[in-house]
C-alpha cells in the first residue's frame, strides 16, 4: 500500500486474533507498530514473534486513566501517532433476558466507552500535527439484528454512528472509517460457537466461510493508506455477502 511505510501505528487489542493479524500486515508495510492489549502475558509473546515491534502496552481501553497512560508510552515510544486501529472487543453470547447489569456494563464499556477514549487521545495528536487516520471497529450487528447479542449489537452500532460523528467534526485533517466485519473465525468466535454452529453459520454466507483475520487486517491496511485519501466518515461491511439479501435474519 502507498503510504504505510514509517507510519507510526497503534493497535489496540493486537494480541490476538485479527489484531495480531494486523501487526503482521502494518509490519509487512514498513510501518512502526505499537500493541496495546490488556492480555500481559499476550503482549510478551506478540512481542516475541514480532521483535520488530516499536513497542508494546498493558492496558485495558475501557479504564480512562489506563488509556492516558498508555498513550504517555506510546508518545515515548513513537512521538505521535499517525493510524489507530481501534480493534480491542469483547461479547458474551447470552439471551437478552439473561444479560445482567454487569454484563451490560461490561460489553459497552470495552466495546463503546474504550473506542471513544482511544480515538479522543489518539485525534489529539493527529490533529495538533499533520493529521491521521483512526480506524474503527464496528460490526455487521451494529448494522442488522442478531439474536443472543443485544449488548454487543448495541455497542457496536454506538460505533457505527461515533465514528460518522467523529469523521465530520475531525475533517480535513483526519479521516475516521468503520470496518464491520460479519463471522470472523479467532479465537473468540471458536469459543462462543460449536463446530455444528460454525456449520449452520457458514451455510448462510454466500462464499460459504468465515473470513480469516488476514482479510480483516488487509482492509485496514488498506483504508489506512495513502490509496483512499477520499474516504471518510462510513462503515465498510466485509461479510463475504452475508447480509446482501438479508440472509443474517434467518
Amino acid at each position: 500500500m502507498r503510504g504505510l511505510q514509517n507510519k507510526r501505528v497503534l493497535i489496540t487489542g493486537g494480541a490476538s486474533g485479527i489484531g495480531a493479524a494486523t501487526v503482521a500486515r502494518f509490519l509487512e508495510e514498513g510501518a512502526r507498530v505499537v500493541v496495546l492489549d490488556r492480555d500481559e502475558a499476550g503482549c510478551q509473546n506478540i512481542a516475541t514473534a514480532h521483535p520488530d515491534l516499536a513497542g508494546t502496552i498493558v492496558a485495558d481501553v475501557s479504564d480512562v486513566t489506563a488509556v492516558a497512560h498508555a498513550f504517555t508510552e506510546l508518545d515515548r515510544f513513537c512521538g505521535g501517532l499517525d493510524v489507530l486501529i481501534n480493534n480491542a472487543g469483547i461479547s458474551i453470547r447470552h439471551n437478552f433476558m439473561e444479560i445482567t447489569p454487569q454484563e451490560w456494563q461490561q460489553v459497552l464499556s470495552v466495546n463503546l466507552n474504550g473506542v471513544f477514549y482511544m480515538a479522543q487521545e489518539a485525534a489529539r495528536r493527529m490533529l495538533a500535527q499533520s493529521g491521521g487516520v483512526i480506524i474503527n471497529m464496528g460490526s455487521t450487528n451494529g448494522l442488522v439484528g442478531h439474536p443472543y447479542y443485544a449488548d454487543y449489537n448495541a455497542s457496536k452500532a454506538g460505533v457505527i454512528e461515533l465514528t460518522r460523528s467523529m469523521a465530520l467534526e475531525l475533517a480535513p485533517a483526519v479521516r475516521v472509517v468503520a470496518v464491520c466485519p460479519g463471522y470472523v473465525l479467532t479465537p473468540m468466535q471458536e469459543a462462543e460457537y460449536t463446530p455444528e454452529m460454525m456449520q449452520v453459520v457458514n451455510s448462510k454466507i454466500p462464499l460459504g466461510r468465515h473470513a480469516k483475520p488476514a482479510e480483516i487486517a488487509a482492509l485496514f491496511a488498506f483504508l489506512a493508506s495513502d490509496e483512499v485519501p477520499y474516504f471518510t466518515g462510513h462503515p465498510i461491511i466485509i461479510d463475504g455477502g452475508e447480509t446482501a439479501g438479508g440472509l443474517a435474519s434467518r
